[in-house]
């Protein structure tokens, strides 16, 4: 495979074109939003600027990078010669199954049409193609040029040549793949996501504070981020909606979210997003002070 496509340029989106581009396959970004685009690129040029500032790459290796990467707004033909398409857009599987039909549409038929969905099924997404074999979940971590790890979810009839080529080309971008199967969550999620509710029903109970409560987890478990700066970190919205995936489609009590994770998503207290969550991010998130609703 030498020509991705990804779709959607926001925090997921940029940073798998920023690891292919940088691994030499030729990338084209793509969103609706012109805007988006530019902001992507520069956040590139940004990631990249610091990677050649701790000499992990030379300039000119910064240079070719960005070069590799292209950027457009149609869909239609932002796929038409693309061997894999990466899909990045929000966790909403409308949006994704809208998507997923004019990827099917417009891609060439040998094209593999991956998502990085974090829990809405592989199954479910590739129902909305005549290619359910080639659809697959490439789900990778925030953030991307520097996390290893990718999930890669294999659908009820993602083909073992599907599997195997995605495999392959994961380890090319530096990453360690895993395999997994299509099941709510996958594996990061159903563990992660009960971590970090339980996290906020401490709090909800007034077990302790947002401090303490991510003190512990630091130092007592060796957690580099706390679980309440990580839930700010990938947004209390995203984690709403997985909580509420994996309580739908695992029917357990033990993944129905905190109350007061609902409350904060619906007065927008989103995390770093928002400027506000667990924290207070007005000054940065260098800088973090417990937000007003919890001090």
């Amino acid at each position: 495979m030498k020509n991705i496509s990804v779709i959607g340029s926001g925090t997921m989106g940029n940073g798998i074109a920023h690891v292919f581009a940088q691994n030499g396959f030729e990338v084209n970004l793509i969103d609706v939003n012109p805007d988006a685009l530019d902001r992507a690129m520069k956040t590139i040029e940004k990631n990249l600027d610091r990677l050649v500032a701790k000499e992990k790459i030379d300039e000119n290796t910064k240079t070719e990078t960005l070069n590799r990467i292209s950027k457009g707004t149609s869909i239609g033909e932002g796929v038409k010669n693309a061997d894999l398409v990466v899909e990045a857009a929000t966790e909403n599987l409308d949006l994704k199954g809208k998507i997923f039909r004019e990827m099917d549409e417009n891609a060439p038929e040998s094209a593999i049409l991956a998502t990085n969905t974090s829990s809405i099924s592989i199954t479910k997404l590739a129902s909305f193609t005549r290619r359910p074999g080639q659809v697959i979940g490439m789900h990778f971590m925030n953030p991307v040029p520097i996390m290893k790890l990718v999930e890669v979810i294999k659908g009820y009839s993602t083909t073992d040549q599907v599997m195997k080529m995605v495999l392959d080309t994961s380890s090319k971008l530096g990453k360690i793949p895993v395999e997994v199967n299509d099941y709510p969550g996958f594996v990061a999620n159903r563990i992660l996501m009960p971590m970090i509710n339980e996290a906020i029903e401490t709090l909800f109970e007034g077990e302790a504070g947002v401090i303490e409560i991510d003190t512990v987890m630091k130092l007592g478990m060796a957690h580099p981020m706390g679980p309440l700066q990580l839930a700010d970190f990938i947004g209390l919205d995203v984690c709403l909606f997985i909580l509420r995936v994996m309580h739908e489609g695992h029917g357990k009590p033990k993944y129905a979210p905190c109350p007061l994770l609902v409350n904060m998503v619906e007065a927008g207290h989103l995390g770093v997003k928002s400027g506000s969550g667990f924290y207070d991010y007005s000054g940065g998130t260098k800088e973090l002070v417990v937000a007003k609703q919890f001090s």
